[in-house]
């Protein structure tokens, strides 16, 4: 419930400042006084988005800022669900910068514009004249049955498993398509993934034939090298193991008449323990290493051939070969398995399909039950409403198709008279009649749903006399359970609320102020005769006011 709005610099507002009551306020003013801009205000509260013109002193912000009473509108899960700090005394304020940037805050928290407008649609319901138009609108309708019928969890529900549906079915569609193209390419591929095969790549082999070739094309280099330095060793008298030899023996005895001599033939017993390795390893590899003109072709031939086939596929290396190998043999295990992937995934929509049709059927069932409920309400009221021969039909087709809310089709059927045969209720009432069938539609879903505040802006237009007064009637109604907010232009409509505020320019800025019970009697005379207020008047204001 909005208990307190405050504007500054607004558009032709400069200050404003409004407590409501929590029942039915009323507010009236000549046309052009601003009525429409309190409720641009009031939009931009509830996360409308900015427009041009909103600054009434561009040297200064815009604030906009309401109090809110959310206590027993059960909205505390809205705050949990958002990570946001739930108080049952709310302050919302919307500020716009003279640079044209917008900020919101709730309780002093920043707050995204997104999340304010979805917060907003939970506290107000702003109805204004073009909003009767929503009567053409099917998911406006649809809407107003599932909040009267109770159905909206249920519609959650299929719509959580319509979206699966949905996506299941983008899915089986991009398998196809996927498929489709592979097919086109099937033979190239399994030539492909055959040619990988028969190669028979592995991991690391490309490094390994390289170096194995340049030992292979060096063979005899290599060899005549080893078996030098295995003669240099090992040669009788000359050989540097035995001339080591003599040397250490040498060191051994010299002992004791010099120190240093153990330690040199120590050293020397080092060396030649390590040169006996190393002719040890030279002899085992000249025996291995020979030339091998057949061992050399066949690496050249392999070596060759993965470097060809990196050329054909454009990889820079064997690893991206064999990856590429792998793309391939998967591309072709997709094309094997593609008709059993895509029967699965038209098991797994069938089966969302059932789910959804289930749920679609149960949802369909309640409002057919309310479609009843609906009529019977809505033609009594309009009946009081001085339509007592009015048709109100709303009319629920199951369609074989699934929608997103899902599988009806909802039409407000209409006739002023009882004989003529209703259509739909946007083509054939008039304005005053659609004004009538909202006001209806909306004291219903009032007492269905837990809105903490509705405004109506002018929906009495096109009534007048004892229609107008009826209407007062059914706005008051709404008001016992309900803050109701009514700009209205009717005497009998205003001469029903408990709080009363007229809107008006002065040096062309907008003002509101409340009015007490006299100025109440001479704003409402106003209304009834104009500005020259004659006594008929003022007596005739008394009387609806009950004074």
């Amino acid at each position: 419930m909005l208990c307190r709005l405050r504007v500054e610099n607004y558009a032709l507002i400069d200050r404003l400042d409004m407590e409501l009551d929590k029942h039915l306020n009323i507010i009236t003013g000549e046309t052009g006084a601003g009525k429409s801009i309190l409720l641009g205000a009031l939009g931009l509260l509830l996360g409308n988005k900015n427009e041009s013109g909103t600054i009434h002193d561009e040297s200064r912000s815009c604030i906009i800022e309401g109090e809110f009473d959310l206590s027993g509108y059960d909205l505390e899960s809205f705050f949990e669900e958002n990570d946001l700090d739930y108080e049952e005394q709310c302050v919302i304020r919307r500020m716009i910068l003279p640079s044209g940037k917008s900020r919101s805050f709730v309780n002093d928290l920043p707050m995204q514009l997104s999340l304010l407008k979805e917060l907003g649609y939970r506290l107000i319901d702003i109805h204004s004249q073009h909003r009767n138009m929503l009567l053409s609108d099917e998911q406006f309708r649809t809407a107003a049955v599932d909040t009267i019928a109770g159905s909206k969890p249920k519609v959650r529900e299929y719509q959580q498993i319509y979206a699966l549906l949905r996506s299941a079915e983008r899915e089986l569609e991009r398998m196809q398509s996927e498929a489709e193209a592979l097919r086109k390419d099937e033979e190239w591929l399994r030539f492909q993934v055959a040619e990988f095969d028969a190669v028979a790549l592995k991991q690391g082999e490309l490094k390994d034939a390289e170096e194995e070739l340049k030992v292979l094309e060096n063979a005899d280099q290599i060899g005549e090298a080893l078996i030098s330095f295995r003669n240099a060793l090992d040669a009788e008298q000359v050989g540097v193991l035995e001339q080591l030899g003599l040397a250490q023996n040498s060191f051994a005895r010299l002992a004791d008449g010099y120190p240093l001599g153990v330690e040199f033939s120590e050293r020397i017993r080092s060396v030649v323990a390590e040169l006996k390795d190393l002719g040890r390893t030279a002899t085992d590899q000249s025996e291995r290493i020979e030339a091998d003109p057949e061992r050399l072709q066949k690496l050249t031939d392999r070596v060759n051939l993965i470097y060809s086939m990196c050329h054909k596929h454009h990889v820079q290396d064997l690893d991206e070969l064999l990856a590429k190998g792998q793309e391939l043999s998967e591309q072709l295990n997709a094309i094997t398995h593609s008709d059993e992937n895509i029967l699965q995934q038209k098991a797994k929509i069938n089966e969302l399909r059932t789910q959804a049709r289930c749920v679609a059927e149960e949802i369909h069932s309640m409002r057919v039950e309310a479609a009843g409920e609906i009529s019977k309400h809505i033609e009594a009221t309009l009946s009081h409403l001085g339509m007592p021969q009015v048709k109100f039909v709303v009319e629920v087709e199951s369609q074989e198709e699934l929608l997103a809310t899902g599988c009806d089709k909802i039409r407000f059927m209409f006739s002023a008279n009882e004989k003529v045969v209703a259509q739909a209720v946007e083509k054939v009432a008039s304005g005053g009649e659609i004004s009538r069938v909202m006001l209806a539609l909306k004291a219903l879903l009032a007492s269905k749903s837990k809105l903490p505040t509705i405004i109506f802006d002018e929906i009495d237009t096109g009534v007048s006399g004892r229609i107008a007064d009826a209407m007062g009637e059914i706005i008051e109604s709404l008001s016992k359970n309900m803050q109701v907010v009514s700009i209205t232009h009717l005497p009998q409509v205003a001469s029903k609320g408990e709080s009363h505020f007229v809107v008006y320019k002065q040096d062309s800025v907008t003002n509101i102020a409340r009015l007490d019970e006299g100025e109440r009697v001479e704003e409402i005379a106003k209304m009834l005769s104009g500005s020259q207020v004659s006594k008929a008047a003022l007596e005739q204001a008394r009387l609806l006011l009950g004074k």
